[in-house]
């Protein structure tokens, strides 16, 4: 694993800790701050499952994505438009690559960034909070068809541990013009991957 990763990663282990994260932090709920601090064990177990057996889709497309190291990207070169497409790693299957990519964009948002995932069966919406290159991201999940949801930082329902529909996760970047999502999931997967390109 390279410095860069190692950093980035090590960012994760200590968010709970880090005072310049109040901002986010006040929004998210404990469930979702634990869970992004234990997104390196979350990712190497994902990874490991992903290889036990044969999933759906182009595994090729997993090491392509989650080998690079994650690098600092700053606001300006996020904004703007992208095309992402999904992985799912780890949980009810070992791996579902889509090979479908669809539209997502980064835009100025009430002095922040907003990112969202704008077509699909499966939609996304949320605000990214910067911090030493990486960015943090709390958003919700919505089907196509429903109102779009937004971050609830809720107390989870009695006998689950986070609401189904919050998302946190990581945004680094991997190459030029290229990013990687990574969100502990909740339901189905254990890993949750976004690409982005343009």
């Amino acid at each position: 694993m390279g410095g860069t990763r190692k950093t980035i990663l090590a960012l994760a282990l200590t968010l709970a800790a880090t005072p310049s994260f109040a901002g986010w932090q006040d929004q998210a709920s404990r469930a979702d701050i634990a869970r992004l601090a234990q997104l390196p064990q979350i990712r190497t177990a994902a990874l490991a499952e992903s290889r036990h057996s044969r999933g759906e889709g182009d595994a090729g497309v997993i090491g392509h994505v989650m080998n690079p190291e994650g690098r600092a990207i700053p606001a300006n070169a996020l904004a703007g438009t992208w095309r992402c497409r999904q992985l799912k790693l780890g949980g009810m299957e070992s791996y579902m690559v889509y090979s479908a990519w669809f539209s997502c964009s980064i835009r100025p948002h009430n002095g922040g960034l907003m990112l969202q995932k704008m077509n699909g069966t499966q939609r996304f919406m949320g605000r990214l909070y910067p911090e030493h290159g990486a960015w943090v991201y709390l958003g919700a999940s919505s089907a196509r068809g429903e109102p779009w949801h937004n971050y609830s930082g809720a107390s989870a329902p009695i006998g689950a541990n986070v609401t189904p529909d919050d998302q946190i996760g990581l945004l680094t970047g991997i190459g030029d013009n290229h990013l990687r999502l990574e969100i502990p999931a909740v339901q189905e997967s254990l890993l949750d991957v976004v690409e982005f390109k343009r």
